[in-house]
């Protein structure tokens, strides 16, 4: 039997799975997805504290899912999708397992419509 997700991943996929666990971060992602922004800018449609985005930021760049810069007084944090795409590929190898696997069932599927009695549906 074939054994998906037990080949030799990246250290860092724990990081970037843990990391996308939140919906904060995720939202904080999409937003960086459109430019970077300061966590004045990220912290504006949350109810939480400039602190507490912070902290998720910290938690984002461990994961290297984003990076940030110093400029002047502001530390601006831009999206890096390299770490994402280590888990992409972790994920795929499960669509490839389950598109298999729902084939596999249309097939049986097919050879129990064609093996059904033909007086069956008289009942």
């Amino acid at each position: 039997m074939e054994q998906f997700g037990y080949e030799a991943q990246p250290q860092d996929l724990d990081a970037v799975f843990t990391a996308l666990s939140d919906p904060t971060r995720r939202a904080i992602l999409a937003r960086l997805a459109s430019g970077e922004a300061s966590v004045g800018e990220l912290a504006e449609p949350f109810e939480i504290s400039q602190p507490a985005v912070s902290k998720h930021l910290k938690v984002l760049e461990r994961a290297g899912l984003i990076e940030r810069d110093i400029d002047r007084q502001r530390r601006p944090a831009r999206l890096n999708g390299a770490p994402m795409a280590a888990a992409v590929r972790w994920l795929e190898e499960f669509r490839r397992f389950w598109s298999s696997s729902f084939d596999e069932l249309d097939g049986l599927l097919e050879e129990l419509k064609k093996a059904k009695p033909k007086g069956a549906d008289d009942e």
